[in-house]
């Protein structure tokens, strides 16, 4: 409000209450409202636009957008924050998707990837963090992983590979990479040798299912007494097999990948905190998978980047239990007066509601 003297003719006006976006209109609720429609229910700007023209409010789609960067941009702090605490874990997932990229001077779209590092699948406290990047090489992960060291649960890519060179790192490959590669060959009944490998393997997923709920260590015991004769025998038996088919033939490379990449495949048996595959982070990106549907692309570097500021805080709210727009709503109203110094009580495993 504003009040003016008529003897001295001054102007006194209330203080207005700090904002994330200074002289803007937009509150909090319309800020968060606007970022979890783009990126949890993956509705694009214009179809927003047409959304709230339905009614009565007239919001450009280039407002919007400008709307959800820079939330993107004031969330950095935040995001760098829960970027540490997703590195602390000894255990880390790590994936990455496509993600179409506009190419202003060629009048098309490029491929770019959005990678994922998500804590290990068994930590009671979650949390997954994106990394938008142009390309898919192995020097993305190699400096995003900068400073950490522990085992890196991945698919047998090799872009990885230069990351996992470095002493304090261990890798544990995925069981359900190799597992896909005989069942493609079953549903094409293609091959009897892949219908009794994947029987093989469910075996081994049964144990995982009565151990899952168990510590590490208990955990760890249940796969030596009960997975390790079943693992042994399925060496045995793809060694044995491998020398009954031709080379060159599509059950072969099946068998061939996972004898390959036998050491990495079998490292949840040395440790109990290791999963047996990495579809827990598979399931953490799926998210980007959906969106890309709906808005198809991405407008320039500096968007993915802050597109994945937002992503990582929404979807680790959503492993913590809370509902995203309340989490996002409380954060953009506390972000201007939070110090520093406390920023990590609003990281997603530690938030509050505000009293």
């Amino acid at each position: 409000g504003k009040w003016a003297c008529k003897c001295c003719q001054l102007l006194v006006q209330e203080p207005a209450a700090p904002q994330v976006f200074d002289n803007a209109l937009p509150t909090p609720g319309l800020q968060a409202h606007t970022v979890i429609s783009r990126f949890v229910d993956h509705i694009p700007y214009y179809r927003q636009e047409q959304i709230n023209a339905r009614t009565g409010v007239r919001i450009p789609r280039s407002t919007l957008a400008a709307w959800g960067g820079q939330t993107g941009a004031q969330l950095m702090p935040l995001h760098e924050a829960h970027r540490a605490f997703v590195l602390a874990s000894r255990i880390v997932h790590a994936d990455e998707t496509p993600i179409s990229l506009l190419d202003p001077g060629a009048g098309k779209t490029k491929k770019a990837y959005m990678w994922a590092y998500a804590r290990g699948a068994f930590e009671p406290e979650p949390g997954v963090v994106f990394d938008f990047c142009a390309g898919r090489g192995g020097k993305y992960p190699c400096e995003f992983l900068t400073g950490w060291s522990g085992t890196l649960v991945v698919d047998a890519y090799s872009g990885y590979d230069a990351a996992l060179a470095l002493d304090g790192r261990s890798t544990a490959y995925c069981l359900a990479h190799a597992r896909r590669k005989f069942d493609e060959l079953v549903k094409a009944n293609a091959s009897v040798v892949a219908a009794q490998a994947i029987q093989r393997i469910a075996w081994l997923y049964r144990v995982e299912a009565d151990a899952r709920d168990l510590p590490a260590q208990q955990r760890l015991q249940m796969r030596q007494e009960r997975s390790g004769s079943l693992w042994q025998e399925l060496h045995l038996w793809l060694q044995l097999e491998r020398t009954r088919v031709p080379d060159g033939s599509a059950i072969a490379k099946a068998i061939d990948y996972s004898l390959n990449h036998w050491a990495g495949l079998g490292r949840f048996l040395l440790d109990g905190a290791v999963p047996i595959d990495n579809n827990y982070v598979e399931n953490r990106i799926r998210p980007w998978a959906l969106g890309r549907r709906n808005w198809l692309f991405i407008g320039s570097q500096l968007a993915g980047e802050r597109a994945a500021v937002v992503m990582s805080l929404l979807q680790s709210a959503k492993l913590n239990g809370h509902e995203p727009w309340a989490y996002l709503k409380d954060v953009l109203t506390r972000l201007p007066t939070q110090l520093n110094s406390r920023i990590e009580e609003m990281l997603p495993h530690k938030w509050k509601p505000a009293d």
